[in-house]
């Protein structure tokens, strides 16, 4: 039986990653899979919980037995067709966007039972269904034998530049030095912890999307694609 068809995608914070993954599957009638949602709830659940301090020290041991308690799923919201993150059936799409998320997220990821329960959801999502998956390992370690793989990169002042942007439109109080402080503090996190550290499949294609928007990311990502697909 043919196996369904998987497009990873990794990259940097900030890279766009998910909003071109979600272009892209919509354009090639696949499901978007946001990977870096599930360690985002389960970073709102954390802290919730008071398992994270303010400076950035993590109980592990309090959180690592109720893992278990935690329930992911993406549902369509049926006014714009998206699928929206909802952490033990309560919606969070919004609560895991916040830069307080953003600042403790990394440490969430880099525990190895975190890891083991994403990678498993992950998996079973793609048994069924044709994905086009983002995150930071999923064409390395979820999916290493992923149909197409891609790597999107771009230089940290681009990168919070976009995400300081993203901050003002929705009115969040932050400055511009503390996005960029954030994406380069994410960026060693993700690049040296010692469980999948962040970095590109020997068989990614890369994309340096530094000076891009993003229909031109999706343009020459979905130009990939496309050349790949068409020798399966």
């Amino acid at each position: 039986m043919k196996l369904p068809i998987v497009i990873a995608i990794d990259g940097y914070s900030s890279t766009g990653k998910s909003s071109t993954s979600k272009q892209i599957a919509h354009a090639l009638g696949f499901i978007h899979i946001d990977s870096g949602a599930m360690y985002r709830a389960i970073t709102l659940f954390a802290l919730r919980k008071g398992f994270i301090t303010p400076n950035n020290q993590i109980a592990t041991q309090k959180l690592i037995p109720l893992l278990s308690s935690i329930s992911i799923q993406f549902r369509p919201n049926l006014q714009t067709g998206k699928l929206e993150t909802y952490l033990n059936n309560e919606r969070v799409e919004d609560k895991i966007r916040s830069i307080e998320i953003s600042s403790h997220v990394s440490n969430i990821a880099a525990i190895k039972e975190v890891r083991d329960l994403c990678v498993e959801l992950q998996r079973s999502m793609a048994k069924e269904m044709e994905v086009v998956m983002d995150g930071r390992d999923i064409g390395t370690v979820v999916f290493p034998d992923a149909n197409v793989k891609l790597f999107i990169t771009a230089s940290a002042e681009a990168r919070a530049e976009r995400r300081f942007l993203e901050y003002q439109a929705e009115g969040k109080q932050v400055t511009y030095e503390e996005v960029l402080a954030n994406v380069i503090e994410r960026d060693k996190i993700d690049s040296t912890r010692a469980i999948a550290p962040l970095k590109a499949a020997d068989d990614a294609i890369i994309i340096d999307n530094s000076c891009m928007n993003l229909e031109e990311t999706v343009e020459k990502a979905l130009q990939i694609i496309k050349q790949k697909l068409a020798v399966l």
